[in-house]
C-alpha cells in the first residue's frame, strides 16, 4: 500500500471511530469504558497519520 493509501486509509478509520463514539454517546446507557477506549485508539490514529503526513511532506 502506498503512503498516500495508507493515509486515506487511516482518515477512514478515524472518521468512522469518531461516528462510533458519537452514536454510543447517544446512547441512555452507554458504556464510559468503551467510548474510552474508542478515544485512545482515535487518538493513536491521530497520532499515527501526523507521523505520516510529516514524513510524506
Amino acid at each position: 500500500m502506498t503512503t498516500e493509501g495508507h493515509i486515506a486509509s487511516l482518515e477512514r478509520r478515524h472518521r468512522e471511530l469518531d461516528l462510533r463514539i458519537e452514536n454510543e454517546r447517544n446512547q441512555l446507557s452507554h458504556d464510559d469504558l468503551l467510548v474510552s477506549a474508542l478515544k485512545r485508539k482515535k487518538l493513536e490514529l491521530k497520532d499515527e497519520l501526523t507521523r505520516l503526513q510529516d514524513r510524506a511532506a
